[in-house]
C-alpha cells in the first residue's frame, strides 16, 4: 500500500498560526508528522476491513494536503489519487440542500411552503401539510429510510407520496430519510424550472470551482472512475433509482470536496452573492435531536465536542429510528464554533467529510468499499485532534 502526499509545504506555519500550544505536536516533524498521523488512523482501518482504495484530504488554514492509499479497481491496479473519482452517498444530500437554499435566496421558492405547491399532483394528500423544510430535515411524520422496491418510476413515486399517511405531526420527530429529502430536492429544482441534474452540473458544481464533481459520470472520465468493492469482494457502482441524484447521486474527488468544505468553512471565497447567502442557510439549525443539531443537509455539533457525542449523532439509531426532534424558534444562526459533519454510502463505497469553521480545519474520507461509520467517525475525530482541532477533553477517547 502506498501514499502519496501532496501540499506538504507550510504545514508548520499553519500549525503555528491556528493550532495555538498544539503546534508544538508538529513542530520539528513537517511532512513526517502529518503522514504519521494519517497512516496511524487509516492503515490499520483498511487492513481490518479489506478496503483496496482511499483517498483522505485535509485542510488546515486554507493550505490542502492529500494521501491516497490503495487502488482504483482490482481488475487495472491503479493507483487512488487527489483525483480519482468516488460515489459519495448521502453527502450528496448537502448539494441538494444548498440547491434549495439557492432557491429561497433567488425566490424562487420558500421553506414554508407546502411540498404540493410545487408538485400538483399530490394536491389533496398529506404533502398539503408538510412543508419544504419538513422534507429537508427529515421531519415531515416517518417517511421511511427507503423507498419500497416497486417505487421504479414517477408515477409509482407519486402513487407512494399520495397513498403515505404520517405517523407523527409534522415537525415533532426526525426520522432519517431518502424519499424525504430526495422530494426536497426534487420540487427545489422544480421551483427553478430545471431538471435536479442540469441545476447541479451547469450552476452549483461550476460555481464552487468543482471540475471532476458529477452526478453522471462522462464516458470521458470513466476510467478515473473507482469501482466500489461489495462485502463479499464484487466490483460495483451505484444503480439508477428513484431520486438518487438527490439522496445519493453525486460522484467526485478528494480534491473537489476539500474544496467544498473550504467554501463552506469560508463562503467568502465563492463570487456568486446568492450562493454565498445559500450556503449560510444551509447551516442554519432548526432542531435538535440528543446531541446533534439538524440543519439542511449538514448535521451540527457545539464546539468543542466529543468522541461520544459524534458517535451517538452518526448512530445506527439516528439513522434507521424515528427520534423526537424539539424545533428551534427562532433557528440557531449558522456559527464559526460548530463541528459540522455528515456520512455517505452506497453499496460500494464509504464517505464521512467534516469542518470546524472557527478552527479552518476540515476532513475528507473516501473510500470504495462501505465500512462501519463508527470507523470513520474515530478515524476522523483522531486526525483533527492531532491537527489541533480540539473536539473534546484529554479525557476523550
Amino acid at each position: 500500500m502506498r501514499k502519496t502526499s501532496l501540499s506538504i509545504v507550510g504545514l508548520l506555519s499553519a500549525a503555528s498560526l491556528l493550532l495555538g500550544t498544539c503546534a508544538h505536536a508538529a513542530e520539528g516533524n513537517g511532512r513526517d508528522h502529518l503522514d504519521g498521523v494519517v497512516d496511524e488512523a487509516i492503515v490499520p482501518i483498511m487492513k481490518a476491513h479489506n478496503i483496496p482504495g482511499m483517498a483522505v484530504a485535509l485542510t488546515v488554514g486554507g493550505e490542502r494536503y492529500f494521501f491516497n492509499y490503495g487502488i482504483v479497481s482490482e481488475e487495472t491496479g491503479k493507483k487512488v489519487t487527489e483525483d480519482t473519482i468516488f460515489e459519495i452517498g448521502s453527502i450528496s444530500k448537502t448539494f441538494a440542500a444548498t440547491l434549495v437554499s439557492y432557491g429561497q435566496i433567488r425566490g424562487t421558492l420558500a421553506l414554508s411552503d407546502t411540498a404540493s405547491k410545487y408538485l400538483p399532483a399530490l394536491a389533496g394528500s398529506s404533502f398539503d401539510k408538510i412543508s419544504l423544510l419538513d422534507l429537508g430535515t427529515y421531519t415531515a411524520g416517518g417517511l421511511p429510510l427507503q423507498f419500497p422496491k416497486d417505487v421504479t418510476d414517477q408515477e409509482t413515486m407519486i402513487a407512494f407520496y399520495r397513498n403515505w399517511r404520517p405517523a407523527y405531526v409534522p415537525g415533532t420527530h426526525r426520522q432519517y430519510s431518502n424519499p424525504s429529502i430526495g422530494l426536497f430536492g426534487y420540487l427545489g429544482a422544480r421551483s427553478m424550472g430545471r431538471p435536479f441534474d442540469d441545476i447541479m452540473e451547469k450552476i452549483l458544481f461550476p460555481a464552487f470551482g468543482l471540475v471532476s464533481t458529477y452526478i453522471k459520470v462522462p464516458e470521458d472520465q470513466m476510467d478515473r472512475y473507482a469501482y466500489g468493492y461489495s462485502k463479499d469482494g464484487r466490483p460495483m457502482r451505484v444503480s439508477p433509482g428513484v431520486l438518487d441524484s438527490e439522496a445519493y447521486g453525486v460522484k467526485t474527488t478528494a480534491a473537489d470536496m476539500i474544496r467544498f468544505l473550504e467554501s463552506n468553512m469560508d463562503p467568502s471565497k465563492i463570487a456568486d452573492g446568492t450562493l454565498r447567502r445559500a450556503i449560510a442557510t444551509t447551516h442554519t439549525g432548526y432542531y435538535k435531536i440528543g446531541p446533534m443539531t439538524q440543519g439542511l443537509g449538514w448535521e451540527m455539533y457545539d464546539y468543542p465536542t466529543d468522541l461520544d457525542r459524534l458517535l451517538e449523532g452518526n448512530s445506527a439509531d439516528m439513522a434507521h429510528k424515528a427520534r423526537r426532534a424539539s424545533r428551534l424558534d427562532p433557528p440557531a444562526s449558522p456559527r464559526a464554533d460548530r463541528l459540522i459533519n455528515k456520512t455517505g454510502s452506497t453499496n460500494g463505497f464509504a464517505a464521512y467529510v467534516a469542518f470546524v469553521p472557527a478552527k479552518e480545519i476540515g476532513i475528507v474520507l473516501l473510500a470504495n468499499k462501505n465500512y462501519p461509520i463508527p470507523a470513520r467517525v474515530k478515524a476522523a475525530h483522531r486526525i483533527m485532534t492531532a491537527l489541533g482541532g480540539q473536539t473534546g477533553s484529554a479525557g476523550d477517547r
